[in-house]
């Protein structure tokens, strides 16, 4: 039904013209979010380069206004409409890929992108704890594990690759709802009953773009936000966790980028990971804004309603095909929630 659901809506979209929905998003925006990028010499797999270029190649061919993240921020807060339907891009976390692959490509359509940084994982302190777990349940030679997550007792069999993956995703998904130290505990623990020794530093294809990546790709046309020091889910952090994490990622994210972006991101961005807390910090830090990970049209209605509406700006995940993306962009997603009253 999904399937035939989108067919029906690409048909739309190209019997009405791609630009009929186009005055529904005047005083909106579409922010993209971008994870990982294909790279089969470092064993990444992600969005393909191909795919990226074709769609930067139509957006700018019927002429969406590309801005960069401050800039489409800025008149969203103030107001100010676009003839044609803005859209920005945003990558999250500082892998390599980021630097490796997708720099050259939206520099190739001088596209600005925003990439958001977790700056002890650039400094080399960590590696990101989803791929750690993943990294074990990949190279464990058990078909069982048994442990302890925060008081629970949690057992996971597989006799198939797909059954790993369900137990894997269901490992992830239980980690963000406990403090990070519990967090931590529990991958180590998984690593143990896994008989999966975890390397101190990443695998190259888990591995962070280095700080003179960073500066390289500033001057094509990447930019950098703070994305915090260690990635927590910080609802789940106390006060001084917190405040640390959001305030040494933008002051070391100021030491080492040349043009920081004043606009924060949060770790995983669902409505429950972070709160009036962290906006707080935020905006102490004369921060601009922030970005979530929860879907939709970043609303210049919204965002002029409370000055803590800047600091819970939405996005869209990026499609897996060029129509798609334009769709989005275009506006086809805005009459979807008109139809359905989502005002």
């Amino acid at each position: 039904m999904r399937a035939a659901s989108r067919a029906a809506r690409r048909a739309l979209f190209a019997a009405s013209g791609s630009r009929m929905f186009w005055p529904l998003v005047r005083s909106r925006a579409t922010i993209f979010m971008l994870h990982r990028f294909n790279d089969p010499e470092i064993g990444v797999d992600g969005l393909d380069g191909e795919t990226l270029r074709r769609s930067l190649a139509a957006l700018r061919r019927q002429r969406f206004e590309i801005l960069p993240l401050t800039t489409l921020v800025q008149d969203l807060v103030e107001g100010r409409e676009h003839a044609a339907p803005a859209v920005a891009f945003t990558i999250d976390d500082g892998y390599l890929d980021h630097a490796k692959v997708a720099a050259p490509i939206f520099a190739e359509f001088d596209c600005p992108v925003t990439t958001f940084v977790t700056t002890g994982f650039l400094d080399g302190q960590l590696w990101l704890w989803w791929d750690r777990i993943q990294y074990v349940f990949e190279n464990t030679p058990r078909t069982s594990v048994t442990l302890s997550l925060s008081g629970v007792h949690l057992t996971y069999s597989w006799r198939d690759a797909l059954q790993k993956t369900r137990a894997e995703e269901d490992f992830v998904a239980r980690c963000k709802t406990i403090p990070d130290i519990d967090k931590n505990d529990a991958v180590i623990q998984l690593g143990v009953a896994a008989e999966v020794d975890i390397p101190a530093k990443p695998p190259l294809r888990f591995a962070p773009m280095t700080w003179d990546h960073l500066r390289r790709c500033e001057k094509m046309t990447m930019t950098f936000g703070p994305h915090t020091v260690t990635h927590p889910v910080l609802s789940r952090a106390t006060d001084a966790e917190s405040r640390f994490e959001l305030v040494e990622s933008w002051n070391r994210l100021r030491r080492e980028a040349a043009n920081p972006v004043p606009v924060g991101c949060y770790p995983n961005g669902r409505d429950e990971d972070f709160g009036e807390r962290e906006i707080r910090i935020l905006d102490s830090l004369g921060l601009l804004g922030a970005v979530t990970g929860i879907i939709g049209y970043a609303d210049s209605a919204a965002l002029r309603r409370g000055a803590t509406e800047r600091f819970r700006v939405r996005r869209f995940a990026y499609p897996d095909s060029v129509d798609d993306v334009l769709m989005v962009a275009g506006g086809a997603e805005r009459f979807k929630q008109l139809v359905r009253r989502e005002q």
